[in-house]
Parts: structure tokens; sequence; C-alpha cells
């Protein structure tokens, strides 16, 4: 973070040309209505992670910016940034492990429970005038558990099935890793969550399915959370963005490329045509091994490319930048070590983990300063480790009542239950959470006594639980 070489915390002291003055940091104004939105990347985040606070719709004419670590009392500021100078100050409150991005996005290292708390972003216009006030709460946590699992990397994802889907065809946008205390899905047409991008929602309490008004009567969307579309044409190509509501107040964002193959026939091949589009190869990998992100149809007036590792286009998610122009390549923040980028603006991912999956995207800049971008993702599998079944008693209402947990390491996965070594039937008494870790029974009967097992497997392996005696 680049720093400026006077601290100007102390009393009400000019800002040294940073900005006006410094005592905008001390000033309270009521906010005007100019709309930013933050999102906090990853939406959970456990102690020692990084957390980024991402900015969407920073106002335009503004002088400069400042965060601060608290909701009212402007003295706990974090930092400022000048952006007619392009420089930062730290403030009172900066701990060393702050980042400032131009576009008023806060990089937070290293999180501990000391982070906890409300995050508040102000922007100044060149009256030193508030323009707009944003805050965002941040919760940090030990260790997460979800229903057994380990909640930080098991993050909501979106698959597409099929992956590229022809013109009038169906595709069905699957969800994996879902929360356990579901209370609504929301669909966006795009990646912002604005209201009039909104395609449907789905009240899990109430069972009601509510259209928004990107709804374009083609969509259906299901119990479990996936959208299922109809009669595809090729302006439904594009980002599509949900977000999980959780009856914690929670609430969590996670994306999907939708790729349409706009030929006049269904059986050609997309990637013949004229359109930009990035295959992964292969789309489903397994720990270890190597992935290309296979770029066709990039454009004869090229001058740059860049990838990221995400679908935000900021230096912290930059993995290389290829000018053509300068004839340079230059590595960013995201480089690992173990990608290499291709002529033709491929790129191999070796030796991959789980933290490798996901959206990546490619910023190609084309003559008379065009930028398009392209998105692609891809899952990653490993080897399932054996679960366990926990169990625990309780008593309602005289009766007795008994939970049973699949806990297990693994994301992404399938669970199936087994009773005295048959697959479980459910009856009336039964009932399974939403991903099927956890079986409820009340009210106990003797007839539900005996051995229960689980299973958990993914698209490369299986593993069964020791069994279990309920008595």
């Amino acid at each position: 973070m680049e720093k400026s070489s006077v601290f100007i915390w102390k009393g009400c002291t000019p800002w040294q040309g940073l900005l006006l003055t410094a005592c905008l940091l001390t000033s309270w104004r009521l906010s005007t209505t100019a709309h930013v939105t933050t999102k906090i990347v990853p939406p959970q985040v456990a102690e020692g992670e990084n957390v980024l606070f991402l900015v969407h719709e920073l106002p335009e004419n503004i002088i400069g910016f400042a965060w601060f670590k608290d909701l009212t009392n402007m003295k706990t500021a974090i930092a400022v940034y000048g952006l007619h100078i392009n420089l930062s100050a730290p403030g009172p409150v900066h701990s060393g492990r702050e980042t400032l991005y131009r576009n008023g996005s806060l990089l937070l290292e290293k999180v501990t429970k000391k982070d906890i708390g409300f995050y508040t972003l102000r922007t100044y216009d060149k009256y030193v005038k508030i323009v707009s006030t944003t805050s965002t709460y941040l919760h940090v946590d030990t260790f997460l558990w979800n229903c057994g699992r380990v909640s930080t990397s098991a993050q909501p994802t979106i698959e597409s099935v099929p992956p590229i889907v022809a013109e009038g065809g169906s595709v069905h946008l699957l969800i994996h890793n879902l929360p356990e205390n579901l209370h609504a899905f929301i669909w966006f047409k795009g990646m912002n969550v604005f209201w009039n991008h909104e395609v449907a929602r789905y009240k899990t309490d109430e069972k009601l399915s509510m259209t928004g008004p990107a709804y374009s009567g083609r969509e259906v969307l299901n119990s479990d959370g996936s959208l299922l579309l109809h009669n595809v044409t090729g302006k439904d190509a594009g980002l599509y963005t949900l977000r999980i509501q959780c009856t914690d107040l929670k609430s969590e964002e996670t994306h999907v490329q939708l790729q349409v193959n706009t030929s006049l026939s269904p059986c050609c091949n997309p990637l013949s045509s004229s359109q930009l589009m990035i295959q992964p190869v292969p789309r489903y990998a397994t720990e270890g091994e190597s992935v290309l992100l296979q770029v066709h149809n990039l454009p004869e007036d090229l001058q740059a490319f860049t990838w990221y590792k995400s679908i935000h286009r900021l230096p912290y998610f930059e993995i290389v930048e290829d000018n053509r122009v300068l004839n340079t390549l230059t590595w960013g923040d995201h480089y690992s070590g173990r990608e290499t980028v291709y002529s033709n603006g491929s790129l191999l991912l070796q030796d991959i983990t789980e933290s490798d999956a996901g959206i990546y995207t490619l910023e190609i800049l084309k003559s008379h300063s065009k930028v398009e971008n392209a998105y692609v993702e891809f899952h990653v599998n490993k080897n399932v480790a054996q679960p366990f079944v926990r169990i625990t008693n309780s008593v309602v209402s005289s009766n007795r009542a008994v939970l049973l947990n699949c806990v297990s390491p693994d994301t992404d996965i399938s669970i199936r239950w087994f009773f005295n070594n048959r697959r479980l039937r459910l009856s009336r008494r039964m009932t399974l959470s939403p991903t099927k870790c956890g079986l409820r029974i009340y009210p106990l009967r003797s007839e539900n006594f005996g051995e229960y097992k689980c299973e958990v497997s993914n698209r490369v392996s299986s593993k069964t639980s020791l069994p279990v005696q309920l008595q």
C-alpha cells in the first residue's frame, strides 16, 4: 500500500496534498443518495485468512475516499485515498495489514477475532463533503462447521449442465455445497445484485417463488435453488449471480458463466464461431492434475490480454498480463508459480488443488481501446475421506428424538444413508437436511433401532462410514 510521507492524524491538520483537509475524518454529515455497494470476498472467513471488501459503483467526480473501523466513530480511520494524486495514508487504527485500491476496495490480510465488526467506506467530493456512506459487517470464525463439514472450503458453487448449450436448447444451473440454514435463493442476470436484474427468488420457509423484472417466462426456479432455462438464445449468454440468504441473516453470492452456441445449426461446433470463448480441458479435474484454459477465436487486432482468478478485475486477483504492444509479460499478485501462458491466450494450471477451482476472467484489449471479457469455470475433485456418524439424543414433548449427522471434511459430495445394510427408506417420522448430511427421527420407535451408516461420494471416489448402533 502506498503511504503518504506525512502522518496527518493528530488534531485537524492539513492533508499535505492528499485531500483538502483532515477534518473530513472527524466531521459528521448525512450521506447523499449515491449508491455504493460492498461485498465481502470470501463471504465467510476464518482466522489467519485474507478478506477483500470489494466495492461496486464508486461515485464519479470524487476526490477521495476513506475506510473506518466503526459505524459512526469517525476517529477510527483505517486509511484514506486521494484519487487526484493516487496516494494513500494510514489512519490511527491502521494495523499494517490493510491495502487500499483505487476502485475503493479494501484488502485486510491475516484477520483475527479483533477484526470483527463494522467497516465503513466514505467518499468525498472536491468540497470535502460526504458523497456516500456505506457500511458492512465482518464476522471472523475460529473454525467454521456446517453439519459436520468445514464451511471455509465449502462455498456454494454453480455448475452449468451442459457446459455449452445450443440456441433453442435448455440448460440447468445446478448448485453445490448449499448451507443448511437456508432462507431464500435469488437469481440475477449479470454480476450485480440490482433489483432490475432479478430473475426470480424462492423462500424456503414459505415454499414460495416470485419472479423479477429480468424474468423472461422461460426460467423455472426449483426448490433446491437450481435454475432451469428453456429455449436459450444468444442474449441469455453471460454471467448469472445467485444470492443465498440464510436464517442467521448472513448472505453470500456465487456466479456462473452461461455459454451459448450461437451457430445456426445446433449440431455445429460452437468453438468454430467467431465469438471469443474459453474451454477448460478437462472441465472436471482431480487434485494434482493439470487444467488448460484453452482460448478460441482470439481477435486479430489484439493489443494485450490479462488473466484474473475471479470475475473481478482487480490487481489482487491478477495472474498475468501479456502486452503485445510493449512486448512484455508481467506476472500479477495471484501468480502461484504453477501457471504457464501461451501466445494464443491459453493458460495452463499445473498441480491443481481445490482452491484453484472457480471462475477465471480473460480481459483482452483490442485496437481503438476496445475491451472484451470472457469467463471460464472448472471444478476440482479429490478422493473423499471416510466419514463418521455422530448421534445426538433429545427429548421433545416427552418423546425421544435422535439426530444423526454424517460428518465429512469433504465438499461437493453426495450423501446416502443405510439402515441394517440396506438403503434407508424414509418414513413420515424421518427428516433429511437439505444436503442430506443430517437425519432426524422423531418420535423414535422401536422399529428405528438398528445399524446406521452413511456414504459420501463425488465424481471420482466414494467412502462409507463405520456402522453405529441405535438402541
